[in-house]
C-alpha cells in the first residue's frame, strides 16, 4: 500500500479519472469539488491537498482530500483499504498535522478517525450520519401553486441570505444543536452559481420566491442536487418535493445523472426525495476528533 499526496488539483484528477468515473455517484464531491479548483474557483481554505492509496501494482485503492474552507477543516474520505484508512492518519499525524474531523464513506471514515484520536490522545466521536441518494425512475408530484424559475443575478442577495439560513435550519430540523457545517459563501460565488445556473427559485402566485434549489456543476455525468431551502413560514406545501424533482428532470433530459446527500436524522427531507424516486445509495458519515 502506497499513499501519494499532491497540491495540484489537475494532476489528481489526471491521476484518479478512471477510478472517480468508475462510480461517479460514490465520487461526486471530490469530482466536483476538485475540478473547481483545476479551474481556479476553489474556497480559500488552511489545507489543500488530495491523496491517492495506490496497491502494490499501483492500481488506484482509494482516494482523498483536504479542501474544506470551515472548521474543523475536515478530511474527505471515499472508500480505501483499511490500511490506507490508518496509514494516512499515522502519516498525517507524523507530519505534525492537526486533524478536527473527517466526513466520508464507511468504514474508511471511522478508521481514520479512531487512528487519528488515539494518536492525539483524544476521542472520536460522530457529529452527523449522512445518507447518499441516487435519482431511480423520476416520479413528478403535484405542483403547488408558482412556478420554478431559474435565478437570475437580481436574486443574488436572497440566495445569498438563503443558503446561510440553511446550515441552522438542517440542524433544528435535524434536532441537533448548532449549525450544518458547509462553505461559507460569498456574493461573487453566489453570482458565479447564477451565472452557471445552478440555482432555481420557486415563485408563488404573486411571484414572491419562497424555496431555494441549488445544483453543482456535473462531474463525470452526475450532478449533485443542494442544498434545499424553504423558509419555515413556507413548509409543508409540496414546494420542495416539486422543485426538486423539476430540477432533476431538467438534468435527466440532458442525459446527467442526479444525487443528492440528506441527514439521516432529518425524516422529512429523506421522505421528500423518496417519495419523487432517489434511492439509497450509501451511508457516510461525518466524525468530530476532539
Amino acid at each position: 500500500m502506497h499513499l501519494e499526496f499532491t497540491e495540484d488539483p489537475s494532476a489528481f484528477l489526471a491521476a484518479t479519472r478512471d477510478h472517480l468515473a468508475a462510480e461517479p455517484v460514490l465520487t461526486t464531491v471530490i469530482a466536483t469539488v476538485t475540478a473547481r479548483f483545476a479551474a481556479g474557483g476553489g474556497s480559500e481554505a488552511p489545507y489543500r491537498w488530495w491523496v491517492i492509496a495506490r496497491d502494490d501494482a499501483g492500481e488506484v485503492t482509494g482516494v482523498g482530500m483536504r479542501t474544506a474552507p470551515f472548521a474543523p477543516y475536515p478530511v474527505y474520505l471515499l472508500p480505501m483499504p483499511d490500511e490506507a484508512a490508518v496509514g494516512l492518519a499515522r502519516r498525517l499525524h507524523e507530519r505534525g498535522e492537526v486533524v478536527g474531523g473527517v466526513n466520508g464513506a464507511l468504514p474508511a471514515a471511522q478508521l481514520f478517525a479512531g487512528e487519528t484520536a488515539r494518536l492525539a490522545g483524544g476521542a472520536a466521536r460522530v457529529d452527523e450520519h449522512l445518507r447518499l441518494f441516487e435519482l431511480g425512475e423520476l416520479v413528478l408530484p403535484p405542483a403547488p401553486p408558482g412556478r420554478l424559475r431559474p435565478a437570475v443575478r437580481d436574486d443574488a442577495d436572497l440566495c445569498l441570505t438563503w443558503f446561510r439560513a440553511f446550515g441552522a435550519d438542517a440542524a433544528e430540523q435535524a434536532g441537533r444543536e448548532g449549525e450544518h457545517a458547509m462553505e461559507e459563501f460569498s456574493l461573487d460565488m453566489m453570482l458565479t452559481r447564477i451565472d452557471d445556473g445552478l440555482i432555481w427559485l420557486w415563485e408563488d402566485e404573486a411571484g414572491t420566491p419562497v424555496h431555494l434549489t441549488g445544483a453543482n456543476l456535473p462531474a463525470n455525468g452526475v450532478t449533485r442536487v443542494g442544498p434545499v431551502y424553504t423558509p419555515k413560514a413556507q413548509r409543508g406545501r409540496g414546494v420542495a418535493g416539486r422543485a426538486v424533482a423539476e430540477v432533476s428532470r431538467g438534468y435527466v433530459e440532458q442525459g446527467v445523472r442526479c444525487c443528492l446527500f440528506t441527514d439521516q436524522a432529518n425524516p422529512t427531507s429523506n421522505k421528500i426525495y423518496e417519495a419523487i424516486g432517489y434511492r439509497r445509495v450509501a451511508d457516510m458519515m461525518s466524525l468530530l476528533v476532539e
